[in-house]
């Protein structure tokens, strides 16, 4: 072992081939293939515009309903995506419809704003 600060020693091919096959072999354990990429549907997406000379962009593609559905479910509010809160905060007012159906014609619950001459 080299001293504290001092020149190190040289490693021999047989070190620095268990430090490569280590190394390797961690990688291998985290590492994922992916093949198939989706749009991330928690995140609402926007689309880029196309530049409008350009003649490989302006040609006319079919729509595909599945990427076209993703792209709607994202851009929902949570009420229709989910059937309960997701998290704490959407616990408040969730729940929006009233509990008590509006009366017009009782003046004890419903005070509407009247205009008179002055306030015309």
């Amino acid at each position: 072992m080299a001293a504290r600060g001092g020149e190190r020693e040289p490693l021999d091919p047989v070190r620095q081939n268990q430090l490569l096959c280590e190394r390797v072999r961690k990688e291998r354990q985290c590492q994922r293939l992916h093949t198939q990429y989706n749009v991330n549907p928690l995140h609402r997406v926007h689309t880029i515009t196309k530049k409008p000379m350009s003649w490989h962009d302006n040609i006319e593609e079919p729509a595909d309903a599945k990427f076209l559905n993703l792209i709607h479910h994202a851009a929902l509010e949570p009420t229709k995506k989910y059937s309960e809160p997701q998290t704490e905060s959407q616990e408040i007012g969730w729940n929006t419809t009233p509990l008590i159906q509006m009366d017009r014609t009782d003046c004890r619950l419903y005070f509407p704003r009247r205009k008179t001459e002055i306030t015309k």
